[in-house]
């Protein structure tokens, strides 16, 4: 009989919070997407409207979960490795999103294509952050290794 120690750190969850602020901004501005391309097939106004608003809300959800990500950097320590790469794909999702935000105040008749450009840019740098988010912290052990 072979017993096997796991000597590695133990696993760290997300705080709910955090993964409800985290996992709320990707619909969000998934919609803001859809929304725009609603809007471009139709030229129906309200639908830059939707999507206006859909991305100011996920903003407000990206932001804070940015600013928990900020926190979380600092209380690390010396694992910083994935919780860098998690802020910075928010920071960078925040910022496009910010750029989009002030593209889709214009008027609905300026927006087309920018806005519907930078809203799939900020739908996969949110997608990618959700999932990088979500992923870091069940890690237990370090990548490659095998039990």
């Amino acid at each position: 009989m072979v017993a096997i120690v796991d000597h590695g750190r133990p696993a760290r969850a997300i705080h709910p919070l955090h993964a409800v602020l985290l996992a709320a901004s990707l619909p969000l501005f998934l919609g803001g997407l859809l929304c725009d391309i609603a809007y471009s097939r139709s030229f129906e106004i309200q639908w830059s409207n939707f999507a206006a608003w859909l991305i100011a809300g996920g903003m407000v959800f990206a932001g804070f979960s940015l600013l928990w990500a900020f926190i979380d950097l600092f209380r690390a320590g010396r694992r910083r490795g994935r919780g860098l790469v998690y802020f910075v794909l928010l920071l960078v999702t925040v910022a496009l999103g910010l750029v989009n935000a002030f593209v889709h105040v214009r008027d609905a008749w300026g927006v087309m294509p920018e806005g519907m450009i930078l809203s799939a840019a900020v739908a996969v740098t949110a997608l990618l952050a959700t999932w990088f988010g979500f992923s870091s912290f069940g890690m237990s052990r370090r990548m490659g290794e095998t039990r």
